[in-house]
Parts: C-alpha cells; structure tokens; sequence
C-alpha cells in the first residue's frame, strides 16, 4: 500500500468519524434507540461482504481477518435485532 492510499484512507476514517460525531450529537436522545437498532441491521452487508471474503479461496491473513469479521458482524446483526425486539415491546399493551 502506498502513502497515497494511506493517507487518502486516513482521510475517509477522519471524516467518518466527524460526521458520525455530529451526527450522533444533532439526534434527539428519544431516537437514538431507533438510530442504533437500523445501524445494527445494516451491518447485514457488512456480513455478505465479510462470507465473501473469508470463502474466496485465498490464504492467510485474509481467511482469518474474514472469519473475524463474519463473527463480529453476525454479533451485531444478533444485538440490533435484540434491541429493535425489547423497543418494539415497549409499545406492547400489557395485556397482549
């Protein structure tokens, strides 16, 4: 990897964590439940991509590094819909 590489990937990571910081502050903390349940279920993507990386056939660093991804996104994906479960049954009368 060159420094232009890592330099323009040093660039993204800054300002993904400058809008995901303001974007975080300008939310209303009574949505931040919805916000973080829709995060966590996108992370679906993150799962496909990381079964194909870790099952294209190469060897080594990637096998594993994919097999690590697959574990920590199916983490995710298992926790979003957790929490979307307990805040949808805040909205349950008591009776059902």
């Amino acid at each position: 990897m060159g420094a232009e590489v890592a330099i323009f990937l040093a660039f993204i990571l800054m300002l993904s964590i400058f809008l995901g910081f303001e974007l975080i502050s300008k939310v209303p903390s009574t949505l931040h439940t919805p916000l973080m349940s829709g995060a966590n279920a996108t992370s679906g993507i993150t799962l496909v991509g990381a079964l194909l990386a870790s099952g294209s056939g190469a060897e080594g660093l990637s096998v594993i590094l994919g097999t690590l991804a697959v574990a920590f996104a199916t983490i995710n994906v298992v926790g979003g819909y957790m929490v979307t479960n307990r805040m949808l049954a805040m909205f349950k009368k008591k009776g059902q």
